[in-house]
């Protein structure tokens, strides 16, 4: 049995360089956990690249919010992905709907050309598509590499079923990687399909900060978030996937 690749989300630099020591296979680099992850910067990517070894792959998404773009935000995420190919992305995560909720065929096939031969995965936005099955057939048909993907649920505890159901649809036509609050346990089920290649886990733990300060007074988001804590990687959870996978 072939080896089942972990790939891990990553939001900083510190969780990026304990994911590549903690032995994760590839990173989902982006910004702005709070909205569940945006276009980070070409910095960032540039000096990951001159510190891991590992494949990087960016997400490509200007604001948080739904999925329709307007043609000039497809025109800013072209542009993200030409500077991000510059600076040594190994592959781009983006995916596009229309107002009904359909996989927007024109848009993405626009933004697959801005990628060239590089690997492309469809992200979570299959989640919010009106019909996954459809959706399914019509990202395959785009040539995307694979779809990241909670079963259309909040956790993948919740849609396991239905990523599985995908897994038996797609036969290998394309990956389907479940991600989503993926957890060690949901891997053996998921590898009945016969199908299951690669799996999406944040195994982040919150981390006390140095900072010795903080104003009582100021927040800088509503609701406040605890300014104290950062995300890292608990080498405890890689383990766990590491024994399953």
């Amino acid at each position: 049995m072939s080896k089942i690749l972990l790939e891990a989300p990553v939001f900083n630099l510190q969780g990026s360089l304990e994911a590549a020591e903690l032995g994760i296979d590839r990173l989902e680099l982006c910004a702005n956990f709070p909205e569940g992850g945006e276009t980070p910067s070409a910095g960032m990517l540039r000096f990951l690249k001159s510190e891991i070894d590992i494949p990087v792959f960016v997400m490509i998404r200007p604001r948080g919010g739904d999925f329709v773009y307007s043609k000039k935000e497809l025109l800013v995420m072209k542009q993200d992905i030409q500077i991000l190919k510059d600076m040594g992305a190994d592959g781009f995560v983006f995916g596009v709907l229309d107002i009904h909720g359909n996989v927007d065929q024109n848009a993405n096939e626009f933004l697959k050309r801005a990628a060239g031969d590089h690997p492309c995965t469809f992200h979570r936005a299959f989640d919010a598509s009106a019909d996954l099955f459809d959706s399914l057939e019509k990202i395959i048909d785009l040539g995307f590499d694979r779809i990241l993907t909670s079963g259309g649920k909040n956790s993948l505890t919740e849609g396991l079923q239905t990523v599985f159901d995908l897994m038996v649809q797609a036969q290998g036509r394309i990956s389907i990687m479940p991600g989503g609050g993926t957890k060690a346990e949901h891997v053996p089920f998921l590898q009945k399909s016969g199908f299951l290649k690669e799996v999406h886990a944040s195994c982040k733990k919150a981390k006390a900060s140095e900072n010795q300060f903080i104003n009582p007074d100021l927040s800088f988001s509503s609701p406040p978030l605890d300014y104290s804590m950062h995300f890292g990687i608990d080498p405890e959870l890689v383990k766990g996937f590491k024994t399953v996978l």
